[in-house]
């Protein structure tokens, strides 16, 4: 009897002791299998406001934040201001101004002397005609007398163009006085600039009094309360994703929110990842469906975390990932029988980031191994791991 307990114990003392090994079970429900990825928010409608025309801008009393309504005045525009002349360079104005207004009298004078011309000119032309039909004189003498008085007419034309100019160079100088002592008084008029849209105030890049050409952005406005998101997907994962497909918003400082993937861009951008390996990737547009009153603190620029499903199963069997391996072509897990390991074949539809869709396999509630180790064979005795 003795020998027989020695026997026994020697035999349990130098048999293998059962694989402690972690364990998680089959279930059967719904498998969902997503595109995740960051991305950010962004305005659907910006308007940013140049100045329609060259001028110097007033102080913007507007702040980042503020919200104008459509037809709000934004921005106030006027001329600017020539050159302010000191007291000697105003009085070199003016004596060039006498010089200017007697230079106008004398073209004047000029024209008058013309015009006294031409008609002495008419007065020979009409007497020689007369003298000419009665044959008293040649048709030479005629014809003299006819180019004189288009002479005269020329010169006459010539004068008048003169008095002009003269007249015209003295009202530069006298508006350029006019515009200095204008400037000094500060008497300008002013050009306001009007908000397109209503919508708040995201950036100011002209805020204190300034002179700006045509085109200078002044600030930028759009409405916070339509936004949209944008995620910029691996090529080969955006090729999965159909426009109108639901989405969440996730990780932006608040619950998740409903999207709706409105468009997909129809050219990729070459990317370098935080790795140094280049990717293709494209931009995807997404509606936020979710009320407004759910992200009122959400703005333009913020970060979300984007979650698109693009293959649902309901009644999918499915395994925890780290149950499966690769045995062959096909898939493979083990299950727990009696306490002993027992390999089985299964075939993976596909997986997500924590379960894989099995086409067929065990039952619902079936015990299988979680990350088996190298050594584990078929039959081998296994016991559960306490967590």
């Amino acid at each position: 009897m003795g020998a027989l307990v020695l026997i026994g114990t020697l035999v349990w003392a130098f048999s293998p002791r059962p694989l402690e090994v972690e364990t998680d079970i089959l279930t059967r429900g719904r498998f969902e299998r997503s595109v995740e990825d960051d991305g950010w928010t962004r305005l659907r409608d910006r308007y940013i406001v140049s100045a329609p025309l060259s001028g110097e801008l007033s102080r913007l009393s507007l702040r980042e934040g503020d919200v104008v309504e459509q037809g709000d005045v934004i921005a106030l525009l006027s001329p600017v201001s020539p050159s302010l002349l000191d007291e000697r360079e105003v009085q070199i104005q003016r004596e060039r101004i006498r010089v200017l207004q007697a230079q106008s009298l004398a073209a004047e004078t000029v024209v008058d002397r013309a015009r006294i011309a031409m008609m002495q000119a008419q007065t020979d032309a009409r007497r020689d005609e007369a003298l000419h039909e009665r044959h008293f004189i040649s048709s030479a003498q005629r014809d003299t007398t006819q180019l004189a008085l288009d002479l005269r007419d020329q010169e006459l034309r010539s004068a008048q163009h003169q008095a002009q100019a003269a007249r015209h160079a003295l009202a530069e100088a006298q508006a350029l006085l006019s515009e200095s002592a204008r400037a000094a008084r500060k008497t300008r008029t002013v050009w306001p600039v009007r908000s397109p849209a209503r919508g708040s105030v995201l950036r100011l890049p002209q805020q204190s009094e300034v002179v700006i050409p045509i085109g200078t952005p002044i600030l930028e406005i759009g409405d916070t309360r339509r936004l949209e998101a944008v995620v910029d997907l691996l090529t080969e994962d955006a090729a999965q994703v159909r426009e109108g497909m639901r989405a969440q918003l996730l990780n932006w400082g608040g619950g998740a929110l409903d999207a709706s993937v409105r468009r997909i861009e129809p050219s990729a951008v070459t990317k370098v990842s935080a790795l140094g390996v280049e990717e293709q990737r494209v931009n995807v547009v997404l509606d936020i469906l979710s009320p407004a009153e759910q992200w009122p603190t959400m703005g333009d620029g913020f970060r979300v975390g984007v979650r698109i499903p693009v293959q649902v199963a309901e009644e999918a069997l499915s395994a925890p990932i780290g149950a499966i391996f690769p045995f062959g072509a096909r898939h493979a897990l083990f299950m727990v029988r009696a306490g002993h390991a027992e390999l089985k074949e299964v075939d993976m539809i596909t997986r997500n980031a924590s379960r894989a869709w099995l086409r067929e396999g065990p039952d619902s509630g079936t015990e299988v191994i979680l990350y088996p180790p190298p050594s584990l064979k078929n039959g081998d005795r296994v016991t559960r791991l306490e967590r």
